[in-house]
Parts: C-alpha cells; sequence; structure tokens
C-alpha cells in the first residue's frame, strides 16, 4: 500500500468519525428514558415508545464500538502498523479497507 492510499483511508476514517459524532449528538433525545404522559393525544403509546428508546440505544452502542474501532485505526496509523493483520502481521488486501477502513485482520484470519 502506497502512501496516496494511506492518506485517502485516513481521510475517510476521519470523515467517518465525524460522521458518528454528529450523529451522537442528534440522537440524544431518543435515547432518554420515556416519560408516560396519559394526557397526550394521538402519540405514540408507551410501548411503541420504550421500543424505540430500546433501538436508539442499541444504535448508540453500535456507534461507540465503531468510534473505538476508528480510534484504535488512528493509533496503528500512528504507529506505522495500519494495513497489517493484527493476528498474522500480513498486509491487509487494500480493496477490504476501502470497504472497512477500521478493519483490524485479513480475510484470511477474520474467517476463523
Amino acid at each position: 500500500m502506497n502512501d496516496s492510499d494511506l492518506k485517502r483511508l485516513q481521510i475517510r476514517l476521519e470523515e467517518r468519525h465525524k460522521e458518528l459524532l454528529a450523529v451522537h449528538d442528534m440522537g440524544e433525545d431518543a435515547r432518554k428514558p420515556v416519560e408516560l404522559d396519559q394526557n397526550a393525544v394521538g402519540r405514540l403509546s408507551r410501548m411503541d415508545a420504550m421500543q424505540n428508546q430500546a433501538m436508539a440505544q442499541a444504535t448508540e452502542r453500535r456507534r461507540q464500538v465503531e468510534l473505538v474501532q476508528i480510534e484504535q485505526a488512528f493509533e496503528r496509523l500512528t504507529f506505522e502498523e495500519y494495513g497489517f493483520c493484527v493476528e498474522c502481521d500480513e498486509e491487509i488486501a487494500l480493496k477490504r479497507l476501502e470497504i472497512a477502513p477500521a478493519v483490524t485482520t485479513c480475510v484470511k484470519c477474520a474467517g476463523g
């Protein structure tokens, strides 16, 4: 992998990181505790609201995992370890990194 490829992947990681942080801020209200408002007419039922809250919380957990993976990728970039499999130390295929820039394993090691 050449320097141009690395720079392009780093930019994709940075853009995704910013995107995840922006989405986190927008979804904060959806993750708040559900309040029972018996005077509201035409609103979602409490069960629907609780289900929406649970889905928002699950999405946030996945977002947090991805943020950690991106931060680890930045660290690997700093130590010039980015693009190498953490299992076998072989270079990860460029196409794989283009699809998932925070990936840490090659196809062979990811398969089991």
